[in-house]
């Protein structure tokens, strides 16, 4: 009986009824088939009308509540809630997945929707960002995501007619996105005045551009673009839910209960009124009854109802309305009577056959949860929720006859006795009770109730029903449970869904089942039929009932036949495996592979962090000097050992007959002819898996790491062809290729053991899934017990798989279904491989078998043992028939890689030839090298002594077991003798060739950690042991004479002097102590004398010599081990992160420089080098293996691509200084919606101060003059016409101050790109006419050129980050790509790059762009523009990076420099490979700041440096440095794809042989210099580019020049001022010309109509503001220095020149009668001049009073009066030119001004918006014909106003373009123009006006 298995029988999902249609829309649809496809609970059903048949997709684990039809109408969406939902997509044909897409939204999906041609799914999720996400869905990738709507979205929907656009609606909002590369745009849908606002509820798209959308109040919204065009009102009663869209035209459905037909244009055709049908569930299904004798069942729910349905038909056949909602039900046992209990405390008892009403009793005030008739149809039991049992009698009319109370809690189960006699009742508190009937009384005799049988079981506690709670836990979270006496089976509820089934009885805790999904929610109630043929279930919040076939146990024998459909979800639950009699015990290999653990304290991947961390240890390193790192270096040779004691199947043959397979962090290619090998050295931690491709040389290894990776190299070349990570946490423990080698599967082995599905060559993962706890296992059936599998291999038919296991056999499986087992080997089946004829298995026992192909016989085996040695093996087998770990065919043998660390080779013959072999597992630490032979010895915990030949025959020359372990190991002096020192304490002296005992000693109890013989006759032998004493032995006499004492902790290494007198220690505790021999006295000797005593070997790690080889991160690894050159140059050191590293000796100083060698993957062990120092010998802790570098000198070494990673630490030589690139590095990016004021106004903003109301508010009728103009008109005779828009006509500006290389021809040189502020430009060289790109909204940073032919005129432009002025939302920064000729935006890339993108290039063929951030790791990454696909992406370095560009050959190359940095890059799948550059040998080569790169043939890179050397780099070597190419800074250079010829510019003087732009051959030999006549002191160029014969120069200066390569002419294109802000604006009076000032001291003219600058004044200061006399024939410049200057504009003479001021001079004016001039200040005032007096300019007076500084002047038109706006935001009017202040309101509103450039005063409130906080509006400007008001502001916006504009918030139009920062606008004589002036941008724009039409 206490079988705890689950049971044999299962159920099959038949029928579901039920439909969610609450919460849910637009969730019904037909398919292909004419089958409808809806949703219930978390199950798909397609219904075939046709044949009444349902089928169920069973993919979900919760709620769908979303679905859409592919185009295709076959393939179905559906989406799910839940904490991780996701989407599925299913053949609505087959039920079968597709597809998966999951892992980005949270809480659940709520729309979905295809697009056209299906290719494309749109979700929205329910998070509260109600995320909007586009999948390419076949291959599960996300392309695009955006925040959707701060409120929920209810449809979305994919315009059919445009592609790329969408249109979601939902509460209070609509919007039109628009999707470009890999970012959705939203626009917001403009209700305007055609309609309210609301919420819209569905939408359907239409041809043209329109939309219809069905609002909440039921009129339809038509929509053209992004307004609303017209409504139609009253469509529907109520909100309209559902509207579809077909060819004919539109149906809608609404809550009015009604359906709607229209025609194509929305004229109305039909009405089908639905109301009459039934309305749908409301509260909870939790009523259900069967039949006691047809196949009918009964349900009852809270929304009062009660249906009765066909089991047979799948129909319902009866319902009837009920006044209370219904919460139980019961049928008597004659079938006649159908009892419902109500949740008011009543119950109803009705007919079955017409459902009229018996009787009506209420007799309790709680819910009656259950009631039940008696077998014998004499009583109903009653149980209610007052904890109480009512009885009634059925034949008294429903007498109540007894009443049981015993309970304390509510009644919740109740089953009768057999004979009617008894009840036992369960309780909320879980409470077990019995009750005699019908009297009620409560039985408590034990003995009594042993004999009862029960009619029915249904309750939850009792014995028999133990097995359905968990082990140990007493939650009460089932809500039923039914007995199927005869089968023995029961049926569970729960509240997760999940209908169960057990073996009945089940008595003991936590049994086994078979579990069904299905379900949402709570599954409230399930029922066997009265036939035992189905159980029925229904669920409480879904509504639903589930209607299961049972399918009893003898049916399985043909269940191998049944249809794919209905072998359902089986699952073998996983609670607890203890008490299953007959699982085969675990076999010890097995159980030491599964306790493996693969986690580090710390990851290599933590290193950056702990650098991090130790930030300030570094500051102070780094102002040291320290020495520099080693010239020699060494270089892996020869690797001893191969991973099997926890690896399986990692050995193979390459096509070329070479052996690949891996050891610690090392891919090994093994060439067996030769006995070489060449090594991978791409992964940085232990290899834990390997496969190879199936058509090719490439191989695929998984390592250990905190975010493992999969390397795909290719076995010739040794490069890595892709990098796979981003999935796997700790590790990955295997991986297989696809058999057509395109996709590549891996497991992880966190506790889910994650298994993922790879696109390796394009680095993308196809699917994931969690696997449970354990390791995978198969489903199997009656036949085989569950072992554990081993291995496994598909066999050649599809279906067919074969698998070993642990106990030796191999399983044969069809599909999932075990056929049969096959007895292949004692003792666990390791490894099998597939051939084409058969199969070949090995397995513990030593054995290699080959089979047939079905596993029918045993072909032929091989023993492995020493007797079937080849004669001509090398090394020797440590014991016969080792445990066998991998095997793999191939070139006529066999490969065998055995669990010892061998890979033999058998031949077919039987003859075993070893290869390879290492120790086996176990820390390997022992480790010596011989005095003067080329052998070494190892000693590991594996018990085992070796001795290897280093010459290149590389084998093991003899080993030796021991009873121990052993730690260490010495020669002696001649080499006769080794010592051994074991893990128990003794030491062994052996002879060195036969390794048979000499002699041993016993004296210790903890491990000997070292022992070393003392040098010349070797007399003495130390031994140090763990329990902090060293021993001295004398050899000759094998006595101990001396013994050291004073450690406190174990000894870690020792060193004997020259003289074998002095012995020197170091101990764990970090204490470098000194012995004297034979004694063993202390000795304290001071550190400057260690260094002058000569010692015999150098192991110590501690002491000043070697106080440089301890890494900063110091504390959390330790330097385990060093070795000194016998020439004492070179220090070798090993640590704990299996970093080998040569430092330069002695090591003084902190934190040396080294070289740095991965190879090993945990602890480095040991270290020596050989006897002659040609070889480096280390040893690996945990990865076992034996590593042999060779030591390559100075001179001889070849720049060889495996060469070490320079040290952590930057250079502490400054990488040099200019102050342009330091204001490059240090660009501070305003984020224009964060921007501050840029004036330091104080006070209160206008549009918040409180108006006085003035004395005379003026009667209605008013007796006095009419208004007078606010403004002197001065095109008086033309009708007004107000200007309706702007159109961006020229800007002057180009950004060259702190961005570089952004200045490019195209078109052969016709036109010219560049960009100022977010505009990107196109010049056109011939015209100078220019077209811009204005899609940016923030500053563009850097622009680049698609060179590749098929993308001609291709541009990228990367812009800051923004942030949205009103909401103050970060938006990430983004990538434009775009086409320069039609400015169509071909692609958006947001990125991450959190503050802005600073260089971006194309690839050579031109479909990746690789793009560099502004964040603190300036991230680079590489993307597929065209798609908006992210590919790879990674920290690019901890320093500024200023360009990054692909080599021009490449898709794959690149190079990063920057700041004492220069990086180059390889692209590998997604992955992205760096490495630093090597200033090799050439003398004092240092790292300088990096600016720019070039490049040549052959690998070559240039990079120019901040010296103004140019560096040549082969590969990444540096191999010469051009010295001096410039004097300054090399800023720019650009290579020449058509000749090969580049380009440089730097900052220099100009002078007669030198120039700042040089044309260099392709070597960088020889130059010719080009000198640009700008006429300034310095020229800093900061772009250039070559066309045909001519070069394109951008400079600091904001130049762009065009220089003649023939005959050096430069030919000025493009003026700009160099620096900001442009304070000074004015406009001529009558011409298209215009004159701006700026800080950089220039006063320029410029032409409107020639698009040209005229001329340029140098001041010498700078310029504040500029202002023309009303004849045109005057200038009046005001400086900051507080001095002023009138020019005469024919002669650029000086007319005159003033200073009565200190600071600067913020505006200047003419009166208009030209008589007096206003120059106000800082000084908060402002000074009157007459200028009839003459040049000499004496002031005549000033206006006082003025409370703040000023910054606006306008004259009245009768120059009497002057208003000045002030820094306080308070406007003043003063006379003219008394300077008194004029108070009186009514005097003031009379005045006609002249011009209005004031930002204050009543007339212009409505320009301060609301969002001004911080920002304020900087200059204002009236049009001419006084209607119009442009102003700028903080924002950087130019915004069109009405004037006058006194209502707050006024409506206006923006303009975008500048950067933060608005300071001057001015309008152009007739208004034909707007001239704008930026403050940071520098730029100067000029906007056309469009006038209304008359």
């Amino acid at each position: 009986m206490a079988d705890r298995s689950a049971p044999s029988c299962h159920l099959r999902l038949e029928w579901v009824y039920g439909y969610r249609g609450h919460q849910c829309r637009n969730n019904l649809y037909y398919t292909a088939a004419k089958e409808i496809v809806y949703f219930v609970a978390g199950v798909g059903v397609v219904y075939s009308p046709r044949e009444h048949r349902q089928k169920f997709y069973l993919g979900h684990q919760d709620d769908i509540i979303s679905l859409a039809l592919h185009p295709e109408r076959v393939l179905v969406a559906t989406g799910q809630v839940g904490k991780e939902p996701y989407i599925c997509v299913w053949d609505s044909y087959t039920v079968q997945t597709v597809s998966v897409l999951k892992d980005v939204h949270t809480h659940g999906i709520a729309c979905l929707a295809f697009d056209l041609d299906g290719q494309r799914l749109v979700s929205v999720g329910l998070d509260s960002k109600n995320t909007v996400c586009v999948w390419d869905w076949r291959k599960g990738k996300l392309l695009s995501m955006a925040p959707g709507h701060t409120d929920r979205i209810f449809d979305i929907s994919w315009d059919l007619y445009q592609p790329n656009k969408l249109v979601s609606c939902g509460v209070k909002h609509i919007k039109f996105w628009s999707l470009c590369g890999n970012s959705l745009t939203p626009k917001r849908g403009v209700f305007g005045k055609t309609g309210d606002l609301q919420t819209i509820l569905c939408l359907a798209c239409a041809r043209d551009e329109v939309t219809y959308s069905g609002a909440l109040n039921g009129d339809i919204y038509v929509w053209k673009g992004i307004n609303l065009v017209r409504t139609i009102q009253g469509a529907h009663a109520a909100g309209i839910f559902s509207m579809n869209a077909c060819e004919e035209g539109f149906a809608t459905g609404g809550r009015d209960g009604c359906v709607r037909l229209w025609d194509l244009n929305f004229k109305p055709i039909t009405v089908i009124d639905l109301r009459e049908t039934d309305q749908g569930y409301k509260g909870e299904l939790w009523a259900l009854a069967v039949h006691p004798t047809k196949p009918l069942a009964m349900t009852g729910s809270d929304d009062r109802s009660v249906r009765i349905w066909s089991l047979i038909d799948h129909a319902l056949i009866a319902r009837c309305n009920m006044e209370e909602p219904i919460r139980c039900a019961a049928v008597s046992t004659d079938g006649i009577h159908l009892a419902l209990g109500m949740k008011d405390g009543s119950f109803t008892v009705l007919r079955v056959r017409d459902m009229t009403e018996v009787v009506h009793i209420k007799d309790r005030k709680e819910a009656i949860h259950e009631l039940k008739y008696s077998p014998d149809g004499n009583f109903l039991a009653v149980g209610s929720n007052d904890s109480s049992v009512d009885i009634y009698g059925v034949v008294q009319r429903y007498k109540k006859v007894g009443e049981c109370i015993g309970s304390l809690s509510f009644i919740t189960h109740m089953d009768w006795s057999s004979d009617s006699k008894y009840l036992q009742t369960n309780d909320g508190n879980g409470k077990r009770l019995f009750y005699r009937m019908p009297s009620g009384k409560e039985v408590t005799n034990r003995e009594e109730l042993k004999g009862i049988q029960w009619a029915s079981w249904t309750c939850v506690s009792g014995l028999e029903v133990n097995g359905i709670w968990p082990k140990y836990s007493d939650i009460n979270d089932i809500n039923s449970v039914d007995a199927n006496f005869i089968g023995q089976v029961l049926v569970t509820a729960d509240d997760y869904g999940i209908v169960k089934l057990f073996r009945y009885p089940c008595l003991r805790k936590g049994a086994k089942f078979k579990k069904y999904l299905g379900h949402s929610a709570h599954v409230t109630n399930v029922r066997w039929s009265h036939d035992h043929q189905w159980v029925v279930s229904i669920g409480g919040a879904d509504h639903s009932v589930f209607q299961w076939k049972y399918v009893p146990d003898r049916k399985l024998k043909d269940s191998l036949h049944i249809a794919p459909q209905e072998s359902l979800v089986d699952s073998n639950s996983d609670e607890s495996d203890s008490d299953q009699s007959d699982v085969p015990e675990l076999d010890s290999e097995i159980e030491q592979e599964t306790q493996i653990t693969y986690r580090r304290q710390v990851y290599k991947e933590d290193l950056p962090q702990l650098k991090e961390q130790c930030k300030e240890k570094r500051k102070s390193a780094a102002s040291k000097r320290r020495e520099s790192a080693p010239g020699n270096s060494i270089r892996l040779h020869f690797v001893h050992g191969y991973r099997g004691y926890d690896c399986r199947s990692n050995l193979f043959y390459t096509q070329t007959g070479e052996i690949v397979y891996h050891v610690a962090a090392v891919g090994v290619v093994y060439n067996r002819q030769q006995n070489t090998q060449r090594f991978y050295l791409g992964h940085d931690d232990d290899i834990l898996c390997l496969a190879i491709h199936p058509l090719k040389d490439y191989v695929a290894t998984g390592q250990v790491g905190r975010d493992s990776s999969i390397h795909i190299w290719d076995t010739e070349t040794i490069k890595p062809l892709s990098v796979l990570k981003g999935y796997h946490q700790y590790g990955v423990c295997a991986v297989d290729f696809s058999a057509d080698g395109k996709r590549l599967a891996s497991v992880g082995i966190d506790d889910n053991h994650t298994i993922v599905l790879w696109d390796w060559k394009k680095g993308e993962k196809l699917s994931l899934t969690r696997r449970r706890k354990k390791t995978l296992k198969g489903c199997i059936g009656a036949m085989g017990r569950s072992d554990t599998m081993m291995c496994a291999v598909y066999g050649w038919t599809e279906e067919m798989s074969f698998s070993g296991t642990s106990t030796g056999d191999v399983c044969i499986w069809r599909d999932v279904f075990l056929i049969k087992t096959v007895k292949a080997h004692d003792g666990p089946v390791f490894s099998m491989h597939a051939l084409e004829k058969g199969f070949v298995t090995g397995g513990k026992d030593g054995v290699v078998a080959l089979w047939d192909d079905t596993f029918e016989r045993c072909l032929k085996t091989y023993a492995i043992k020493r007797a079937a040695l080849a004669p001509g093996s090398k090394g020797l087998l440590l014991e016969d028939n080792p445990s066998i770990r991998a095997i793999s065919l191939g070139h006529g043998h066999i490969l065998v890689g055995t669990k010892n660390g061998e890979i033999l080779e058998v031949d077919k013959s039987g003859p075993i030839t070893l290869l390879v072999q290492g120790h086996m597992e176990g820390e390997v630490w022992g480790l010596a090298t011989h005095p003067h032979l080329p052998i070494c010895a190892t000693v590991s915990d594996d018990k085992t002594l070796r001795i290897w030949d280093l010459s290149p025959s590389h084998c093991m020359l003899a080993v030796r077991k021991l009873k121990k372990g052993g730690r260490c190991c010495c020669f002696s002096p001649d080499g006769k003798g080794l010592a051994v020192g074991l893990n128990d304490g003794s030491f062994l002296i052996v002879n060195a060739d036969t390794l048979e005992d000499l002699v041993s000693f016993h004296h210790r109890k903890d491990v000997i950690s070292e022992i070393r013989f003392s040098p010349g006759a070797g007399k003495y032998l130390a031994v140090a042991s763990c329990d902090n004493f060293v021993d001295i032995y004398n050899v000759m006499s094998s006595k101990r004479v001396g013994i050291c004492k004073g450690a406190s902790s174990y000894i870690t290494h020792m060193d004997w002097d020259v003289r074998g007198k002095l012995l020197q220690v170091n101990t764990g505790a970090k204490e470098q102590l000194f012995f004297e021999a034979p004694r063993g006295k202390k000795q304290t000797i001071p550190s400057l004398e260690v260094e002058k005593i000569g010692w015999a070997s150098w192991t110590s790690v501690l002491g000043s010599c070697c106080e440089g080889i301890w890494p900063i991160i110091g504390e959390v690894t330790d330097v385990t081990s060093s070795c000194l050159t016998s020439d004492s140059k070179v220090l070798a050191t090993g640590d704990d992160f299996g970093f080998v590293k040569l430092f330069r000796y002695p090591a003084k100083g902190k934190f040396g420089k080294f070289k740095r060698y991965v190879a090993h993957s945990t602890h480095v062990t040991n270290v020596r080098w050989t006897y002659d120092d040609s070889l480096l010998v280390t040893v690996g802790g945990a990865d076992t293996s034996l590593m042999l570098w060779t030591y390559e000198m100075e001179g001889h070494r070849d720049s060889r691509q495996c060469d070490s990673e320079e040290s952590d630490l930057d250079s502490e030589e400054d990488g040099g200084y200019d102050s342009d690139v330091t204001r490059e590095n240090e660009i501070n990016y305003t984020i224009k919606a964060l921007s501050t004021n840029i004036r330091p106004m104080f006070g209160i903003k206008p549009h918040l101060q409180q108006k006085e109301p003035t004395l005379d508010e003026r009667p209605p009728v008013s007796r006095a003059l009419p208004q007078p103009e606010k403004l002197q008109t001065n095109n008086v005779g033309k009708k007004k016409r107000p200007i309706e828009d702007l159109i961006l006509e020229l800007v002057f500006g180009y950004r060259g101050k702190d961005c570089r290389n952004n200045v490019h021809y195209l078109n052969d040189g016709a036109d010219v790109i560049y960009h100022t502020a977010s505009i990107g430009i196109l010049y056109n060289v011939a015209t100078g006419s220019q077209s811009f790109y204005q899609e940016h909204n923030d500053d563009i940073l850097c622009l680049t050129v698609n060179q590749h032919p098929k993308f001609t005129n291709i541009v990228a432009t990367g812009q800051v980050l923004i942030i949205h002025f009103y909401i103050c939302v970060a938006t990430a920064p983004s990538i434009h790509v775009w086409d320069a000729m039609n400015k169509q935006t071909l692609s958006v890339l947001r990125c991450y790059h959190s503050k802005g993108v600073c260089s971006v290039s194309f690839s050579a063929t031109g479909k990746l762009l690789l793009s560099v951030g502004l964040d603190p790791e300036h991230t680079i990454t590489i993307w597929k523009w065209q798609e908006g696909a992210k590919i790879a992406s990674r920290a690019g370095h901890n320093q500024r990076i200023f360009v990054a560009e692909f080599r021009p050959d490449s898709d794959t190359q690149f190079v990063s420099v920057g700041v004492k940095h220069v990086r180059f890059w390889t692209l590998a799948g997604r992955a992205l490979l760096s490495k630093k550059g090597l200033l090799s040998s050439i003398e004092d080569a240092r790292m300088q700041t990096m600016l720019s790169v070039a490049f040549g043939a052959n690998n070559l890179t240039f990079t120019g440096t901040i010296s103004g050397d140019v560096c040549v780099w082969k590969d990444h070597v540096l191999i010469r440095i051009v010295a001096k190419a410039h004097n300054g800074p090399v800023f720019t250079m650009y290579t020449t794809l058509r000749d090969g010829l580049i380009v440089t510019g730097g900052k220099e003087r100009p002078s007669k042989e030198g120039g700042a732009v040089k044309l260099w051959d392709q070597e960088l030999k020889r130059c010719r210099a080009f000198r640009l006549e700008t006429g300034q002191m310095t020229d800093c160029v900061r772009s250039v580019c070559r066309g045909k014969g001519k070069i394109l120069v951008g400079t600091r200066n904001a130049e762009i020049i065009e220089v003649g390569e023939k005959n050096a002419a430069c030919n000025i294109l493009i003026n700009g001022h160099m620096d900001g802000p442009i304070w000074g604006l004015a406009t001529h009076p009558s011409r298209d010309f215009f004159l701006s000032a700026a800080e950089d001291g220039t006063v320029r003219l410029w032409d409107i109509a020639e698009k040209k600058m005229l001329n340029k004044v140098s001041l010498g200061h700078a310029a504040r503001t500029v202002c023309y006399s009303p004849e045109g024939d005057m200038v009046a410049i005001g400086m900051k220095n507080g001095e002023f200057i009138i020019l005469l504009v024919n002669s650029l003479k000086i007319w005159g020149k003033k200073r009565d001021r200190r600071s600067a001079i913020q505006d200047i004016r003419f009166s208009p009668d030209s008589r007096y001039l206003a120059v106000g200040s800082s000084e908060n005032a402002v000074d009157f001049y007459d200028l009839t007096l003459g040049p000499t300019l004496n002031r005549v007076s000033y206006c006082k009073d003025i409370p703040s500084f000023v910054i606006q002047m306008d004259f009245s038109a009768d120059s009497s009066y002057l208003q000045v706006s002030t820094g306080s935001y308070k406007r003043q009017v003063y006379e003219v030119p008394s300077g008194k202040q004029l108070v009186d309101q009514a005097v003031i509103d009379r005045i006609t001004w002249a011009t209005w450039t004031s930002v204050l005063g009543d007339e212009v409130i409505g320009i301060w918006s609301r969002h001004a906080e911080k920002a304020d509006v900087n200059c204002a400007c009236v049009s001419h014909s006084g209607i119009n008001l442009v102003t700028g502001d903080d924002f950087g916006m130019v915004k069109l106003f009405d004037f006058p504009c006194p209502e707050k918030f006024a409506k206006h139009k923006r303009f975008l373009g500048h950067s933060a920062h608005l300071t001057n606008i001015r309008f152009t004589s007739g208004d034909r123009y707007v001239v704008s002036a930026g403050g940071d941008d520098c730029s100067l724009f000029v906007w056309k006006c469009v006038h209304m039409p008359h």
